[in-house]
């Protein structure tokens, strides 16, 4: 319930939250599976700035050409 409207302000400001709700959208999913997977998505990227004490890189993981 607490990351419900962290997922929600994500999936509007975090491209990566938004790629993943969009994908999930297009595959047929309910909206509320896309939110529950966003949130899942904030949970991992927590506890990955917490585990490497790094700050969040918004471009860790994206291949540039």
């Amino acid at each position: 319930a607490k990351l419900y409207m962290g997922a929600i302000a994500a999936i509007s400001h975090n491209r990566h939250v938004k790629a993943q709700y969009t994908r999930l959208l297009l595959k047929g999913k309910v909206k509320m599976l896309a939110i529950g997977a966003a949130m899942r998505k904030l949970v991992h990227l927590c506890y990955g700035v917490l585990h490497t004490q790094q700050p969040y890189d918004k471009n860790y993981g994206v291949v540039t050409d």
